[in-house]
């Protein structure tokens, strides 16, 4: 997909907004806060008492002084020590607790999204909004917020305490910052244009590897091992490229902040020095003003740099927001429930869908499904199909017409219900990264025995049990250590263990052979008693039981019937039928 790549201006708005997370946790960001101002002025008031153990104790002659400074440092140090640690601690919890709050906001929006924006979305910038842009908002609380808000107390008050223990030699410091401004600007821009390129040469890296590593037998099969190697090395050579102009830009910068230190201390000394000589201003005065500058250089030396991960957070928090904003849910306003305790009807009543504007997929689409019937559907590809399984658990909703279940439209139903009753088996099995048992279960709770009764239903209890830890065994992401069988055997002991009202095989017995087929067949007459069921297949062998037989063409129905009538009628049901005839089926594991 292409992606846009305009430079990235600061959000004012984006960044009030950043801050606005904090009111929940108000109490914990004013500790942190204090705390970071405590550590702040324990750090400036070393300099103050240095001034006064030199003038009062050392240069005096008076021990008693110079005890009560040093002791006053010492507590300065501590004080600074305790109240940074506080600060870090608080802010630290305060980050993890926005990070886990707009994780969880962020997932749940993504759940309530319908199919339509989802599927309009690329999965990386879906995982990349919960994970890298969450966890640099999480960084910006927990190290930047901190990093700058001491820097910026650290550097005013330098200068405020500069003209408290000396005006004209402040107002001489002070001169000497104007460079170091323009410093500063000038690294901030080039810095940041530097490390947006990094970022989107790492994006281009990342979906490079993405891509290829889950199309490697694609690679592989037509030997294109060397093309891909060579490919890669040009996205990674721009990558260490873009890198090294960053590292080159931080590296002239640091050194040319020592230098504007250096040639301030070395004025100050030369000036100060003579305002010495004159008795103008104390050694000890010089000694604190010293200190001072240098804790003022310390922090302009990592303030652009803070600056430009500024940009980065505000930037990943413009993406989070406009994620958190973005609602495109089916409605959900229904308040009816649905009774899953007796079978149901379900009713196609004149249904228009369409995809894309002009191009409609169910054309005024009617039909009956009675309570505890199955009913088959057959058709060429694009049909419509799979879009009225969809259309029945609303993953997408009708453009006109409407669906009804126990003779009520099924917008008018709880959606969490709705989905509940109504709930299928696809041809692709998705298995999550989880023992077999969690992947049947999926948080239902169903007692082990349970489990193992409705695998040996549908055949799967055999080879789960020859497995080292039977139904504890793990599986990888995908279940991509089982074959597509064992995976389809699991998906409809899955859908059996939710017990829905309304059951959809959508392709279900697809890539199971046919020995296994015929098992599950048996097992899966049994279970669809007293329940509607919706089956759509090629294979024919899977829908001659049906109670009838739906036939899409183009949007509608063209046939309709039990096999034997349908045969009788000699359509497109009955050619499909000899055609199966000459060309019998395969089994397939």
């Amino acid at each position: 997909m292409k992606q846009n790549h305009k430079p990235e201006a600061f959000n004012g708005a984006v960044f009030v907004r950043l801050l606005g997370t904090l009111k929940t946790s108000i109490p914990t960001a004013l500790a942190a806060s204090a705390a970071l101002l405590i550590s702040a002025g324990s750090e400036l008031g070393i300099p103050v008492f240095l001034q006064y153990g030199i003038d009062h104790g050392v240069l005096a002659n008076n021990l008693s002084r110079l005890w009560t400074a040093g002791g006053a440092v010492l507590v300065l140090l501590v004080t600074g020590m305790v109240s940074s640690f506080f600060s870090v601690y608080c802010l630290s919890q305060l980050s993890q607790d926005i990070m886990v709050r707009l994780r969880t906001s962020l997932l749940s929006r993504f759940h309530r999204q319908r199919a339509a924006y989802l599927y309009g979305q690329p999965v990386g910038t879906l995982v990349s909004a919960v994970t890298s842009d969450v966890a640099t908002l999480s960084d910006f609380f927990n190290t930047l917020f901190t990093s700058l808000l001491k820097d910026f107390l650290v550097m005013s008050g330098a200068i405020v305490t500069l003209f408290f223990l000396n005006a004209s030699l402040a107002f001489v410091v002070v001169l000497s910052l104007p460079p170091v401004i323009i410093l500063v600007a000038v690294f901030r821009k080039l810095s940041r244009k530097a490390s947006r390129e990094v970022r989107r040469r790492v994006a281009k890296v990342n979906a490079f590897l993405s891509e290829h590593l889950q199309g490697i037998q694609v690679v592989q099969l037509f030997a294109r091992e060397e093309s891909t190697k060579k490919a890669f090395g040009e996205e990674n050579s721009g990558l260490l490229a873009a890198n090294l102009r960053e590292l080159m830009v931080n590296a002239i910068f640091r050194p040319l902040v020592d230098v504007f230190w250096a040639i301030t201390l070395a004025f100050l000394l030369w000036y100060g020095t003579g305002l010495s000589l004159a008795d103008s201003v104390t050694l000890g005065t010089l000694v604190a003003f010293i200190n001072l500058v240098t804790r003022f250089y310390q922090p302009a030396g990592s303030l652009a740099e803070n600056f430009t991960q500024l940009q980065s957070a505000v930037a990943g928090a413009e993406r989070v927001f406009g994620f958190l904003e973005r609602d495109e849910a089916i409605p959900n306003n229904g308040t009816n429930t649905i009774d899953t305790n007796r079978p149901l009807a379900v009713r196609f009543d004149r249904v228009e869908f369409r995809y894309l504007p002009d191009e409609p997929v169910l054309r005024g689409l009617s039909f009956d499904v009675d309570a505890g019937s199955t009913v088959a559907i057959v058709g060429y590809t694009g049909a419509g199909k799979t879009t009225i399984t969809s259309l029945l658990s609303r993953m997408w909703d009708v453009d006109e017409g409407q669906i009804l279940i126990d003779g009520k439209d099924i917008r008018s139903y709880a959606l969490f219900d709705l989905r509940g009753a109504v709930q299928g088996v696809l041809q692709d099995v998705f298995l999550f990264a989880g023992t077999i048992a969690e992947n049947i279960d999926l948080g239902k709770g169903l007692p082990r025995e349970r489990l193992v009764e409705l695998c040996r239903l549908v055949q799967a209890d055999p080879w789960i049990q020859k497995l080292p830890l039977g139904y504890d065994t793990v599986l990888n992401e995908g279940g991509t250590t089982l074959s597509t069988g064992q995976r389809q055997l699991l998906s409809f002991a899955r859908v059996l263990a939710q017990d829905p009202a309304i059951l959809v095989l959508d392709e279900a017995t697809a890539h199971v052979d046919t020995e296994t087929e015929g098992a599950l067949q048996a097992a899966l007459h049994l279970v669809l008693q007293g329940r509607t069921s919706l089956v759509i297949a090629h294979r024919l062998s899977t829908i001659r039981r049906a109670d009838k037989i739906l036939v899409l063409d183009k949007g509608v129905v063209a046939e309709q019937g039990n096999h034997e009538e349908l045969m009788k009628t000699n359509g497109f049901y009955a050619r499909l039928n000899r055609l199966h005839e000459v060309m019998p089926e395969e089994p397939t594991s």
